[in-house]
């Protein structure tokens, strides 16, 4: 649910291995960090100044090969672990 204090900063459309995701990013004067995003996939991400947040954004959207890789050594470390 949208906060009352919300400002809509931005939008960027993207997707994570093929599913399509949207980040929302909005400022709120309330809270301590007021600038922050919010993706459909559950992650979030909260910034003091609006500095970083349209490349964090972007870049949760837009994942690079190396994103990728980092992604897939982490599931493959974690399946590992639980063995």
């Amino acid at each position: 649910m949208k906060n009352a204090n919300e400002v809509w900063v931005g939008t960027y459309h993207g997707r994570h291995d093929g599913t399509p995701v949207t980040v929302t990013a909005t400022r709120d004067d309330t809270r301590p960090e007021p600038y922050a995003w919010t993706c459909t996939c559950g992650a979030s991400e909260t910034f003091p100044t609006e500095y970083g947040i349209d490349r964090s954004a972007w870049r949760h959207t837009h994942p690079t090969l190396w994103d990728h890789l980092l992604h897939k050594a982490a599931r493959l470390l974690r399946t590992r672990n639980t063995r």
